[in-house]
């Protein structure tokens, strides 16, 4: 009985072979070719569709001046009109968030006391989530200036930012500096 196991193994492996030999190139996928590199180019933005040409306006009929010739047309005097002001270009999130921190550093609620006391400097990176209406909703240390205490006054001054304008991105990292003059 040893001998008929031993055949009946030795034929179920001769088969198992001779199938490998036989299906071995199908049940093995043929290797995949490279993709090709990605490729990215810039293009500029489209121009703005050109206006189409205006149409020709009627010329303008008024009807015959009822004013006899013997007495002058009252002629209107121009008006004392100001001088146009210069329009001021709209700031920008990244001017109004300067101009605001400008402000607290001379209100002295920007660099902490403590830290100038100490001599510490550094620079945090501040992840500042920013609403509708522009105001910062929500900060986050996102890279450390190494010292806690300037790290708390970045967080703090990234919240103390109100009434960004409305190009100020939804949610941006702020590198705030401290530096001793």
């Amino acid at each position: 009985m040893i001998r008929t196991d031993f055949r009946l193994a030795a034929a179920l492996v001769l088969s198992l072979l001779l199938h490998l030999l036989l299906l071995g190139p199908e049940l093995i996928p043929p290797p995949r070719p490279a993709a090709p590199p990605l490729q990215a180019e810039l293009r500029p933005p489209p121009l703005p569709a050109p206006a189409p040409p205006a149409a020709p306006t009627p010329p303008l009929h008024l009807p015959e001046d009822p004013t006899p010739a013997s007495q002058p047309a009252a002629v209107p005097r121009p008006s004392a009109a100001r001088p146009p002001r210069p329009a001021q270009a709209p700031k920008s999130w990244t001017q109004s968030v300067r101009e605001q921190l400008g402000k607290l550093d001379s209100a002295g609620l920007f660099y902490p006391a403590e830290a100038i006391a100490r001599g510490l400097q550094g620079e945090a990176h501040v992840l500042l989530v920013i609403d509708e209406a522009g105001n910062v909703v929500a900060t986050r240390l996102e890279q450390s200036s190494g010292h806690a205490i300037l790290d708390e006054a970045a967080l703090s001054a990234g919240r103390r930012l109100k009434s960004l304008p409305s190009d100020a991105p939804r949610q941006t990292v702020l590198p705030i500096r401290f530096r001793l003059k």
